[in-house]
């Protein structure tokens, strides 16, 4: 009991007592992270319902999955598709407009250095950067696939809308884009983790009371017992 309510007391101690303050663009930069993180997991798991769901309506009785219904209807899964994917693609093109010179820098120096055999990383930072380029890859071809569905008229239905590809094709590329964009994705959140979790955890405590400059923690007091 005396070790339990030391620990707690500590943590307490910790949370009121210790400066924790984030840049304004530091904070900017995990909201826009967060909308990333919050759309792709709304439409990873709406996607996921289609995938496994294809498809709609009775078709005279030949559609063996007609009528099921996973927690929504079919048409409130396809608007929370529509619109998580919208959110996702927003925030996305913000964090690139924000790191633009950076993603430049950093891809100048990858063909540089794979080109002139000059680069030198070690193997995770090459695997991270292929990881990277994957996901941003699959990224791009699943989000111009989905404002293909978006705007182009006709491109829901079953005939060919003669825009490069057929529905079908249109409907294979979004799909398989996204089946490669989940499975990398979750990935790269796998490695990042302990990176992730401890920018959130700083982002959550700096929303609290801060102690003025130069206030000093008291010990935590054990408790008898």
């Amino acid at each position: 009991m005396w070790l339990s309510e030391r620990c707690k007391h500590s943590v307490e101690d910790l949370i009121v007592k210790r400066q924790i303050r984030l840049s304004r663009q530091t904070r900017a930069n995990w909201l826009i992270d967060a909308a990333v993180f919050l759309g792709g997991l709304l439409a990873a798991l709406s996607g996921i319902y289609f995938l496994f769901l294809p498809s709609g309506g009775y078709r005279g009785g030949r559609n063996p999955l007609y009528g099921i219904e996973i927690l929504f209807e079919r048409h409130t899964w396809s608007d929370l598709h529509l619109v998580t994917g919208v959110v996702m693609v927003a925030a996305v093109a913000m964090h690139l407009a924000i790191h633009w010179r950076w993603v430049k820098m950093m891809a100048r120096r990858a063909v540089a250095g794979l080109t002139t055999g000059s680069m030198s990383m070690s193997r995770p930072a090459r695997l991270n950067l292929v990881l990277d380029a994957v996901v941003a890859l699959s990224f791009a071809i699943c989000a111009v696939s989905g404002i293909y569905f978006l705007f182009v008229p006709g491109s829901h239905g079953t005939v060919a809308s003669g825009l490069l590809f057929s529905q079908v094709i249109w409907d294979l590329i979004h799909t398989w884009s996204g089946v490669v964009l989940i499975a990398t994705a979750t990935v790269h959140l796998a490695i990042h983790w302990r990176w992730v979790k401890n920018v959130t955890v700083r982002f959550f405590l700096s929303l609290l009371p801060q102690p003025a400059p130069g206030e000093q923690s008291v010990p935590a007091r054990p408790v008898a017992g």
